[in-house]
This record gives structure tokens, sequence and C-alpha cells, in this order.
């Protein structure tokens, strides 16, 4: 409760008395910069912007770890560029043919963004894209993604289906194959270990041991084969970076010699599906209160909004969680819901129409999607009132 009500005292002296409100603690957010940047030692971090969406904490962060970001969108990217951003890897390929028409008919974004790129149907898009405007004679710059899964058994899939590189052979050849392209200079190679980044580990259940053993005999096969991946690349191209990892898997992915930058971003927020890993815990910086606005049964409290599901597979742990008060949970036959949530709990009996339910994001950057701004505390005031990427009027995906 300490922090909460530190919180709303600062937000009353503010005089922001509008519900939902984002707050994000500024303390929290710089130890946690301090925390990643230890983690990776003299490996340079590379920002993940999905994970942020707010060009305030953007530009922070970028600052303390100079590593250059990690955009989710080509349009997104350019829009970095324009704010004086000058180096910006693309997570994932783009199939935008407007967006593409702006990165090739400038200079100065042609410098500055990377692509990514996991098959020739990518790299015919962007020759396209150079006939047809007719820009710069600049290169594109693309990075080849390997996927980097666990596959230990014939039909075992454990981690994001991404790319369909899989092997250091198919890396290779496609590599061979893009030097054929006359406008496209290839520069990096990515391979993200997402079963470690960003699978829970925490606990003795079964599954938790399990999935911890998983992840170390991960690591061993996912470096040998991303070192074989890059070093096949190296035989066609020089390589500026290979990227690799994220939050979760700063430790392992620095280890693996091949890698010269890792991503993070999710560590900078810390959501509350990091509560639930071994050897790291973030500390929790953004928080968000929605107003009660029914009182629907005797042990219910309802408030606005609230169902802001994060992405991944549906459960439970994709839910906002209740921090204060802290005995709410949801109503099984209802969840979080769009406009409305029911909560149930015994502290709903001390709640009131216009009082605050306080909760934390499943994940880290889904919250700026539905709050125009983020009020930013330090110590016991807000400094500060900072506009996310819907509140500047911008909407990638």
């Amino acid at each position: 409760m300490g922090d909460i009500a530190r919180y709303e005292r600062a937000l009353t002296a503010a005089g922001i008395a509008r519900r939902p409100v984002a707050v994000l603690d500024l303390e929290r957010f710089d130890a946690n910069t301090r925390a990643l940047a230890k983690r990776a030692g003299s490996t340079p971090i590379r920002v993940a912007t999905k994970s942020l969406r707010v060009p305030f904490l953007i530009e922070r962060a970028e600052r303390a770890f100079g590593g250059g970001l990690l955009a989710f969108s080509l349009a997104e990217a350019l829009d970095l560029v324009d704010q004086g951003f000058s180096d910006v890897l693309v997570a994932y390929p783009t199939a935008d043919r407007e967006a593409l028409e702006r990165l090739v008919a400038s200079e100065r974004a042609l410098t500055a963004v990377t692509l990514m790129v996991d098959s020739l149907a990518h790299a015919d898009l962007i020759e396209a894209s150079r006939r047809s405007a007719r820009g710069p004679s600049t290169p594109v710059r693309v990075c080849l993604e390997l996927d980097c899964a666990y596959a230990p058994l014939r039909g075992v899939h454990l981690g994001a289906l991404r790319s369909p590189l899989f092997t250091p052979e198919q890396v290779g050849e496609c590599a061979r194959a893009l030097a054929s392209y006359p406008g496209i200079t290839l520069v990096g190679v990515m391979g993200y270990e997402s079963q470690i980044a960003g699978t829970p580990n925490r606990g003795i259940s079964p599954m938790r041991l399990l999935t911890r053993g998983m992840q170390a005999l991960s690591a061993r096969e996912v470096a040998a084969r991303r070192s074989e991946a890059v070093k096949r690349v190296r035989e066609v191209s020089d390589l500026e970076f290979v990227n690799g990892g994220g939050t979760g898997s700063i430790e392992s992915t620095c280890a693996d010699p091949s890698v010269t930058e890792v991503a993070a971003g999710s560590g900078l927020i810390g959501p509350a599906s990091f509560d639930h890993f071994v050897g790291f815990r973030p500390e929790p910086a953004l928080v968000v209160g929605f107003p009660v606005v029914r009182r629907p049964a005797r042990n219910v409290a309802t408030i606005l909004g609230g169902g802001w599901v994060a992405s991944g597979p549906p459960g439970i742990d994709r839910l906002p969680r209740v921090v204060h008060p802290r005995s709410l949970g949801y109503v099984g036959l209802e969840g979080a819901g769009e406009v409305q949530t029911p909560l149930r709990g015994r502290a709903a009996e001390r709640l009131r129409v216009g009082d605050t339910v306080w909760v934390r994001h499943a994940k880290a950057g889904e919250v700026a999607e539905h709050v125009d701004t983020y009020a930013v505390v330090s110590e016991d005031s807000v400094v500060d009132i900072v506009p996310t990427y819907r509140g500047s009027g911008r909407a990638y995906i």
C-alpha cells in the first residue's frame, strides 16, 4: 500500500483526478535501467520500443544504454528517425509498401533503419519499392533472422514461431541469395530465444522445474547453432551486429561469443509476468488506477475498463493483476472486460463508487495502447505528464 498511497498523494497534489490513470515511477524505471546494464556487462543493449511505446521513456532508456532501438514496425521506425534516432532495427519483417516507399526515398532513413528479413519475398518487396521510387542509390540495410526456438525432437517446437530459417545452412543460403540484390546490403543477424527470454521459470512445480531444464539445454543448443549461422553469413557479408535475447535471457545470451548486442524493454517496466522468473526481478515501475463505477453485490466492485489482456496464449497470467486492494479477484464467468470488470473479494466491502482500484499489467507495452498519457512520479510528486504513442496520435498496428 505504501507506493500506492504515495502515488495517490502525488496525483491529488497535481490535481489529476481522471481515471483510468497510468503512473510511471521514475526511480523504479531508472533502477531497472541500471539493473539491466549490470546484467549485460559490456554487451550493448538495444531498447525494444514495443515494451515502452512512450517517446519520453524510449529516449531516456536509449540515452542510458546507447545501443540503438529495436522497433516493431517500419512506420514506427521512420517516425523515430524523424525524432532524431540514428540506429533503428525493425524487429519484424514488413509488407508495408507505403512505409517502404518512404524509406527508400530518404537518404537519412536509409542510413538509420535496418529491416528484418527471413525470405527472398521480403527482398523482392524491397527491390520493387526501390524501382518504383527511384530515390537515393544508398542500399537498404537488412538483418537476417535465425529462428532460435528449441526443437529437441521431431514435431516439438518450444519457442515463438518466427523465422523459417532454422538451420545454419538455411541462413547461409539466404545470405548468399541476398547478395544478388543490388539494392540491399546485409548488415546483421538476429536470433531471439523466446523460450528463455519470455517464459516464466520461478517455482518448484514439476512444470517449472522442466522449464528451467529446457532453458539450460536450449541455451547451449542455440549458442552453437547461432554461432555456426553467423559464421556462414560472415563468409558472404561483413556483419555490423548480431542481436539476440531479451530481458529474461540477458545472461545466457551475453555468454554467447557470437552475439554483439542484446535487446531489452520489458525489464524497464517490470510487468507482472516477470514476477515469475528466477535470477532477476525488475521493480514494478508502472501501475494503472481504474475507477469503481458499480457495486452490484455485497462483495463485488465493478471498475470501468480493466480488460487490457496481454498478448499470448489465453490464461489468467495474461490478465492485469490487482495490487490494491489486494484481496480482489476476477469473477469466473466474466473475467476482464473491455468496458467494465467486476472484481470479487472481501476488500470490495470497503470500496465505494469513485474509489480507485490499482493494477499491474501482465506485459509491459500494451498499457500504452489504451491511455493517452503517463503521469511520471518521482519521489512524492508528479514531475511530468508524457504522451504515449496513442496520445501522440500514432497507431502502428
